[in-house]
This record gives C-alpha cells, sequence and structure tokens, in this order.
C-alpha cells in the first residue's frame, strides 16, 4: 500500500503558501503534489487542471507553471487517509486552527500506514509560522493516536521558518483564476535538518538547519516584527496609505523601523551567539526592508498587520520579543513603541472593512492599557509593572 506513489507530498492546506511555496517547491523537485483542503471550488479545479499558475512579482514580472497536482476534498476521509498512508511526505499548512481540526486525520492514516509491515516512517512539514510547533502536534496527536503507538519512532515533525511573502490578492483578480497565486521572489525554505526520519529530500530551495529554533526565532522576531512595525509605524503617519512600499517610502519610518528591527537582532544574537553574528543579522534586516518595498508585491497595510490579537498576542513577534529580552535583561523601547502603535492599528480592507477579530482588539483597548497589556500581551501586573506603565506613557504620546 505504501507503494502508491514513489514521491508523493500530501499537503493539508491548498492556500496561497500552500500553493506558492510548498506545493510548487516540491512540485518543481518531481513529486506529485496532493492538495488536501475542503474549500471545494479549489480542489475541484486542481483535478479539471492537473495545474496552476504562480505569479512571481518583482521589477520584471514571471510566471511559474505547477504540474502534477491534484486535490482531495477534507471531508472525504478515506480518501484523505489513504493519501497519508500511501504518502512520501506530508505537509500541513493550514494555520493553528485549522492544524487541531486535521489531527484526526493524520492519526488515522498514520495508524493505516502501519497495518503495513515494515513501513517507513512519515516526515511531517509543518510549513506554520507557529513557535514549538512540533511540540504542539505531537500533543495533538498522541490525544488521537491508539495508546503505545510509537510516534517518536515512526513520525517526524519538521518545523520551519516560512520567509515568503505573499499578498492579499484583489477580489476581481482571484474571480480571473481561482488557482493562481502572486508571490514575491524569495523561495527558500527553512526546516529543521534533525527532525528527519528519512533522508532529506535532495530539492532545491529547501535549506536544512541543525539549530532550527533559533531560525524560527529569527523570523519571529525579525521578519514578522519588522513587517508589523512596518505597518504599525506606517499606519499612524500615514493613515492614508494602502501599500507597505508607499510607507517606507519616507525616510523617516525607513529608519524607524530598522532601528526597532536591529533591537530584535542584538536580544536574537544574545539568546543565540553560536547561530548567528551581528552582521551577518543586519545584512537579514537591510534585505528585508528591501522586500518590503517591492511595488510589484502589492503588499498592503492591511494585511500586514491586521490580524492584532495574534500579532501582538504573548508568544508572537512584538510581546515575545520584549519578553525575551527582559529575561535577558537587554534594551527593549523601540520593540515596545512598536507594540504600542499596533494598538492604534485600524486599517481596514479593500472594502473599507476592518477585519472582525480587530474590532474585537479595539473593544479591549476601550477598557484601557493595563486590560491591553494583560489579557493580549501576557504581561502580568506586578512581574511586569514597569513596561506595563512605559507602554501607559507611550500610549499618551
Amino acid at each position: 500500500m505504501i507503494n502508491d506513489s514513489e514521491n508523493k507530498l500530501v499537503l493539508f492546506g491548498a492556500g496561497k503558501i500552500g500553493r506558492s511555496f510548498i506545493g510548487q517547491l516540491f512540485s518543481k523537485g518531481g513529486y506529485e503534489v496532493v492538495f488536501i483542503d475542503v474549500f471545494k471550488p479549489v480542489i475541484d479545479e486542481l483535478n479539471s487542471r492537473h495545474s496552476y499558475r504562480v505569479v512571481v512579482k518583482d521589477e520584471v514580472e514571471s510566471v511559474i507553471l505547477v504540474n502534477n497536482v491534484r486535490g482531495v476534498f477534507g471531508g472525504d476521509e478515506d480518501q484523505v487517509i489513504r493519501e497519508i498512508a500511501t504518502a512520501r511526505i506530508v505537509a500541513v499548512s493550514v494555520g493553528l486552527h485549522g492544524l487541531k481540526a486535521i489531527m484526526h486525520l493524520i492519526a488515522k492514516g498514520l495508524v493505516a500506514r502501519y497495518e503495513v509491515p515494515d513501513a517507513a516512517p512519515l516526515d511531517i512539514i509543518i510549513a506554520e509560522n507557529l513557535r514549538n510547533a512540533a511540540e504542539f502536534i505531537h500533543e495533538e496527536l498522541k490525544t488521537h493516536l491508539p495508546e503505545g503507538y510509537l510516534l517518536n519512532e515512526r513520525v517526524g515533525l519538521i518545523e520551519t521558518s516560512i520567509g515568503k511573502m505573499v499578498p492579499i490578492m484583489l477580489k476581481k483578480e482571484m474571480e480571473a483564476d481561482i488557482l493562481q497565486v502572486f508571490a514575491e521572489p524569495y523561495n527558500t525554505l527553512i526546516l529543521d535538518k534533525l527532525a528527519f526520519k528519512n533522508l532529506i529530500p535532495q530539492i532545491e530551495g529547501l535549506a536544512p538547519k541543525e539549530n532550527m529554533k533559533a531560525w524560527v526565532d529569527r523570523k519571529l522576531f525579525i521578519h514578522n516584527l519588522g513587517h508589523a512595525a512596518t505597518a504599525y509605524f506606517g499606519f499612524i503617519a500615514h493613515p492614508e496609505s494602502t501599500f507597505l512600499y508607499e510607507v517606507l517610502s519616507g525616510q523617516s519610518i525607513k529608519d524607524k523601523v530598522r532601528q526597532t528591527m536591529l533591537q530584535a537582532a542584538a536580544i536574537l544574537l544574545a539568546k543565540y551567539p553560536d547561530e548567528f553574528t551581528m552582521e551577518a543579522l543586519i545584512d537579514h534586516t537591510d534585505d528585508l526592508i528591501r522586500r518590503f518595498q517591492n511595488k510589484a508585491l502589492g503588499d498592503t497595510v492591511f494585511r500586514v498587520g491586521c490580524d492584532l490579537q495574534r500579532k501582538l498576542g504573548k508568544e508572537d513577534r512584538m510581546a515575545g520579543a520584549i519578553h525575551l529580552a527582559r529575561e535577558l535583561h537587554l534594551p527593549y523601547d523601540l520593540i515596545l513603541q512598536a507594540l504600542v502603535a499596533g494598538f492604534h492599528f485600524r486599517a481596514k480592507d479593500e472594502a473599507g472593512n476592518l477585519l472582525p477579530a480587530d474590532m474585537e482588539f479595539a473593544a479591549i483597548y476601550a477598557k484601557g492599557i493595563t486590560e491591553v497589556m494583560t489579557t493580549v500581551c501576557g504581561f502580568e501586573e506586578n512581574r511586569d509593572d514597569e513596561v506595563i506603565k512605559e507602554a501607559i506613557i507611550l500610549d499618551k504620546i
């Protein structure tokens, strides 16, 4: 049963990262890519065409045609289980809430896989921007697998750092081609070298790293933090601006974002002195700012800054960096400015609407800074009294 497909990737999530990045890399690397998704129109179209276009947005636009793909509707449980049981490798790109919803299916697929004697272990690539993702999935799978299942021996949980930027597409663009997706040229998937149970696929674009937590934190505390800082500082200075490149066209915002990112880089260097150098982190910061200004990508302030309760959360880019800075006794004043700027972020989508979750955040903010700092950002009134007071002062400026 396991030999149904010599090189088959089963990918949960036919969204933008799934199609433009993970599916595209593995298809180019000679794999059949089987998308599992609950959005039936996309699944039907994948099965009709068996290909789709990734439009690479840069100074000179190009197109990647992704072939050898098909889809399986997520509600077809028997077929999903069979696909997992016969996969060479599995990947997930569904977001935190989606992960919990698919764990029972993956568990059933793992059970079916090991009904065959001497079945190969299964590596699962976790294409999510989620700290401690492997631990999270390990615990979730345990709740669905039979007692005594040899999870640690049979499953490799491969954390990644997703650095590719994929913008929101306009409604008319999505209606023109339901499968087409836009993306930037960056095409490197950093992933955990030590977590694989099988040989690492020899695919161009895969970049295995031994100290994966350091690279996940680099993504979170430099890329994600810098992205959000651009949106939050930019929105306050230029609330009329739609695109990220517009708010970065002024030197003052660009300098402020860069200095905030470099403050986070100093924290990262202190945490992982054997993995990074300050020179390399400065180069990475400057390259990211250049990528943030990609006019052809058309990335919006709304997309980059919205979902405040998640992006300002305790373990996420802003508050997470501040918590780490306090642990290491390092400065965090610029990052705190960016965090507080996020409290005032009210950018709207192309239809003129706030994200519903950001309306909920606005209701929390109306109760005061202390309420936001404790319930959203994870600071404690007694232990973190100093940083809460600093935030209150910044909010009045």
